[in-house]
């Protein structure tokens, strides 16, 4: 074990609360600070992979999620007309990996807040300043309170407070960059009639993504190419219908259980890529070091990923600085690869339609297995 014995993990998310069980189970005083007032998960919902979900089985919440979620077997591509253009098997795609599991956020963050019982978290808490010696972290809150620490963790999102605070110039004047895409997310609790697997219907330099949850529910999530603004509540359900107006039968179904503003989560989708994920005895974890664009469906899952792979190498090492070095030698190659994959993806889907279209019924399926293939091995 790395010469640790208080953590802190600001940042009450996927990333954070996954640390915050694997570190809890190593035997560590862990606390977790999150600035929200409760535990919310904005987005909708999420695919929650089989290369994630194998990093929850091994922290024991797999059955959990497995419970609240459904199993998704399949990813199909459709044209704008919902005509399917080719289908992939997710079981035989990850192999021994494990299940996907379509789910609510909400209902995945009720998995993980309850796997962290044990674990000291604070609501309505953020840091207001760090600095560190050889020896500590120290940190001033919100609150005003103050503590001192071995080691601090940033999972708290693109956003980044711990990267702002301990890193600060040192990753650069601009580090997020946006994608070129607004996302439109919303949960339902509905199932559109043939929707039994997860659905891209891909438009002009846009899609529609369908994806079963549990309880009968569907995730929606629109991505429009268009300029980066904010999108104000009122009205986001007449704008949202009107994007999709050329969309198929399916994303009409959905559209049409939607009822209000409020149940519509806008953003614009940003791009973080950093060389430097740590700094003495701070580290930087999930979207704090890596986000990138969601083609790939991988954000949640790389963020498992890291918070387990973080646990193993901080007990495997015994000094804090070599852990760290073996999490980044670990984690950059492939979270570079979703990187790549995902960006590719993007662009792939702002071809001509016709052109597009074409490459997915000769090739979609090769290339879906292809893009996924780095990951099925465990990281």
């Amino acid at each position: 074990m790395a010469d640790i014995e208080r953590v802190l993990i600001v940042g009450g998310g996927i990333a954070g609360l996954t640390l915050g069980r694997a570190l809890h189970r190593q035997g560590l005083s862990v606390e977790i600070v999150e600035r929200s007032p409760n535990w919310r998960a904005d987005g909708g919902g999420i695919l929650v992979q089989a290369n994630g979900m194998r990093m929850l089985r091994a922290i024991g919440l797999a059955a959990a999620v497995d419970r609240a979620g459904v199993c998704v077997r399949r990813w199909r591509f459709c044209d704008q007309a919902g005509h399917v253009l080719c289908e992939t098997d997710l079981e035989a795609l990850w192999d021994s990996a494990g299940s996907c599991i379509g789910i609510e956020r909400t209902r995945l963050q009720e998995a993980l807040v309850t796997g962290v019982a044990g674990v000291p978290c604070r609501l309505g808490t953020s840091i207001s300043s760090l600095s560190q010696s050889d020896e500590s972290v120290s940190i001033t809150f919100s609150d005003g309170s103050s503590d001192r620490y071995d080691l601090v963790v940033g999972a708290d999102g693109i956003s980044s407070t711990v990267r702002a605070l301990a890193m600060g110039s040192a990753t650069g004047p601009k580090p997020l960059a946006y994608t070129g895409a607004m996302a439109w997310r919303s949960v339902v609790a509905f199932r559109p009639r043939g929707l039994d697997a997860l659905q891209f219907v891909l438009g002009d330099r846009c899609f529609f993504g369908l994806c079963p949850t549990g309880d009968g529910g569907t995730y929606g999530f629109g991505n429009f190419t268009e300029a980066r603004k904010r999108e104000p509540v009122v009205g986001r359900l007449d704008r949202l219908r009107r994007r999709c107006a050329g969309f198929g039968g399916i994303v009409q179904d959905y559209l049409s259980a939607l009822t209000s503003d409020e149940q519509i989560h806008c953003a614009p989708v940003d791009w973080l890529s950093l060389k430097m994920w740590f700094t003495g005895r701070v580290v930087l974890i999930g979207d704090a070091a890596h986000a990138s664009s969601p083609m790939m469906g991988q954000g949640g899952c790389m963020a498992m990923e890291d918070a387990f792979v973080l646990a193993e190498c901080l007990s495997a090492s015994k000094k804090l600085a070599k852990a760290f070095a073996e999490y980044v030698a670990r984690r950059q190659p492939r979270v570079k690869w979703v990187q790549q994959e995902s960006a590719a993806a993007a662009e792939s889907f702002r071809l001509p339609p016709a052109t597009r279209n074409c490459v997915l019924q000769e090739r979609g399926d090769e290339i879906l297995r292809r893009r996924f293939a780095p990951l099925v091995a465990a990281p």
